[in-house]
């Protein structure tokens, strides 16, 4: 099923700031919380949802990815903020701050001991990895094997309840106020929260219980990717000791530098040279495109700055919205050095009138060509 545009989830313009963006979803978020909405099914999936929108929308650099590319900027990425599948214990621990006191103060019940309190999952770190493309492998998606060395629980790594908060997650305070006894919760300073501590490591893993491990990591990226771009790969990044989360492998596109193709957005140029024969009796030659060679004809009596388009046989947009041209640009080449006998054939040709340059409405200026090229 098609997902639902962001805005339109959270009931905001486009051109809503950053503190109309959290009001709109804490709205919707309250309205729509499972402590609300016991046994609802449908109240979760919109509470997911408007999750989901403002994890992309509050951040300025995801925002501004969905706003060109909609969702599929994130295709590929799964996972929470990658237009996958989310649980509860991810949108607690990434929006507690948005529910300030709601619901009288104490924190919202279930889902993994409570949400703001309570034992919490910790999840682990990211991990970045840049991936170079070909514009052949841009133009057409590819799925790329990738080497990461990544931190994985070590075999033998045993966990025990944390003795400082009896596998709670938080310490209770009791203070005495001027309104009477006020109690409150916070994370456990020994265990972080988590509830649980090292009991027994392998001599060859870190202060947490982790290791460094080598993994192949299949990662699907769609065609019509653009330079910088960031893909994610949910839980594919450093472990968490216990029961935490995976954190998340980030993958950054870069692009090498095509032989004869140059990008601009979905559209791709290529510079032709023709020698001055071809130029006056035609030709035909064959060019590079994404896809392989095709062969295209040079019309006899060619002008140096012709623009021949090639539609479709661009970049595919990572919208979805077809592909880009190709734009030829035919240049005539003019020899820099003339046999005796090529000199004295130029030189009777000086007056002749076929070779009076005598452009037609049809040969527009450099300037025009460069004004259609955008149009």
């Amino acid at each position: 099923m098609a997902k639902r545009d962001y805005y339109e989830i959270l009931k905001v313009d486009k051109s809503a700031s950053a503190a109309e963006i959290k009001k709109a979803y804490r709205k919707m978020a309250l309205k729509y919380h499972p402590d609300k909405n016991p046994d609802d099914k449908d109240a979760e999936a919109k509470f997911k949802e408007a999750a989901e929108a403002y994890e992309v929308l509050s951040n300025a650099d995801k925002k501004a990815r969905y706003d060109q590319f909609g969702h599929q900027a994130f295709d590929g990425a799964g996972g929470f903020g990658g237009g996958g599948s989310m649980n509860m214990d991810d949108i607690f621990s990434q929006f507690g701050d948005i529910f300030g006191g709601a619901f009288g103060g104490g924190g919202f019940s279930g889902f993994g001991g409570g949400f703001g309190g309570g034992q919490r999952r910790v999840k682990g770190s990211n991990l970045r990895i840049r991936v170079s493309l070909s514009l052949e492998e841009v133009a057409n998606g590819v799925e790329k094997k990738i080497k990461v060395k990544r931190k994985v629980q070590a075999p033998g790594t045993t966990y025990k309840t944390c003795e400082t908060c009896n596998g709670a997650g938080q310490v209770t305070r009791v203070t005495n106020t001027i309104l009477g006894r006020m109690q409150t919760a916070s994370a456990c300073p020994t265990c972080g929260g988590a509830g649980q501590s090292i009991d027994k490591k392998p001599s060859d893993s870190d202060a947490q219980g982790l290791k460094v491990q080598e993994e192949t990591v299949s990662v699907k990226i769609p065609a019509g990717v653009v330079e910088g771009m960031q893909l994610k790969v949910t839980g594919k990044g450093n472990e968490a000791p216990g029961q935490g989360i995976s954190g998340d492998l980030l993958v950054v596109i870069e692009e090498k530098e095509h032989e004869t193709l140059k990008r601009e957005g979905d559209n791709l140029h290529h510079d032709l040279y023709v020698s001055l024969p071809d130029a006056v009796l035609g030709t035909s030659t064959e060019i590079d495109t994404v896809t392989g060679k095709v062969r295209i004809k040079v019309e006899a009596g060619v002008q140096s700055g012709k623009i021949l388009r090639l539609r479709g046989k661009g970049i595919p947009s990572i919208n979805g919205y077809g592909s880009g041209d190709l734009l030829v640009h035919v240049n005539v080449w003019t020899p820099k050095t003339l046999s005796k006998e090529q000199k004295e054939f130029f030189e009777n040709m000086r007056n002749d009138e076929h070779f009076d340059p005598k452009p037609e409405s049809s040969d527009k200026s450099f300037f025009e060509k460069v004004k259609d090229m955008f149009s």
